[in-house]
């Protein structure tokens, strides 16, 4: 196979750095969107072979899955620039879900129009668990990325960053709340959520992750090496 010409050259290089460039704004779609579907899931009680707990503890693992993903592969200055682009937006979606399904169930556009203070108390506790939880999985995974197992990393940033999230949501948001019911299970709630988290992440996003990790590492070796 001859050299790359110029234009060849110029070409798959541009299209790398592109493909590198949308990774974050693709990864602070999703993270809102994870945010968006946890802040309706955990409205929604779920007893789970008779202790308390909430939908949202399936779905919002995904967000750690994501941002070792990016610290893996593009370092912790980018996977912390993806945070600091969610957290204001994270705020106002938080609040503006949690007020038309409050409870988990649909109030109209119309409740947007009274201030909710229980509800802004909730979406606060979604800001401060996820910025916290967030930072502090990229601090731990960064540390540990360099190991020559790859599931080390992921694994205890998740154990860590799963429980400053679950604590900092839980005790922010119901801690002497107005709601009887979660003010007297939060602790419960809590620690049920975070085990689930932790089950999750590790029979099933781990090998996951481990699978996405091959898939965009090699894409990223053919875009560099395409003739």
């Amino acid at each position: 196979m001859g050299s790359l010409t110029p234009f060849k050259k110029g070409f798959f290089m541009s299209a790398f750095y592109s493909w590198r460039v949308s990774i974050p704004l693709l990864l602070v779609a999703f993270h809102l969107l994870i945010i968006i579907a946890s802040n309706y899931l955990v409205q929604l009680p779920l007893s789970l072979f008779g202790w308390h707990t909430t939908w949202g503890a399936f779905s919002f693992p995904f967000i750690f899955l994501a941002t070792d993903l990016t610290a893996r592969i593009l370092g912790k200055h980018k996977a912390r620039l993806v945070i600091a682009r969610v957290m204001l937006p994270a705020l106002l979606v938080s609040y503006i879900v949690s007020v038309i399904f409050q409870e988990g169930s649909w109030r109209g556009w119309s409740s947007l129009e009274d201030w909710h203070s229980f509800v802004f108390r909730i979406s606060l506790a979604s800001f401060c668990a996820y910025v916290l939880g967030q930072l502090l999985d990229i601090q731990v995974f960064d540390r540990l990325r360099r190991l020559p197992q790859w599931w080390i990393a992921p694994a205890v940033s998740g154990i860590f960053g799963n429980a400053l999230d679950t604590a900092a949501f839980f005790s922010i948001a119901f801690y002497r709340s107005e709601n009887t019911f979660m003010a007297e299970n939060w602790v419960e709630i809590a620690t049920v959520d975070y085990v689930i988290k932790l089950l999750i992440s590790f029979i099933f996003f781990l090998p996951l992750y481990g699978m996405l990790l091959n898939a965009i590492a090699r894409r990223l070796v053919a875009a560099q090496h395409k003739p």
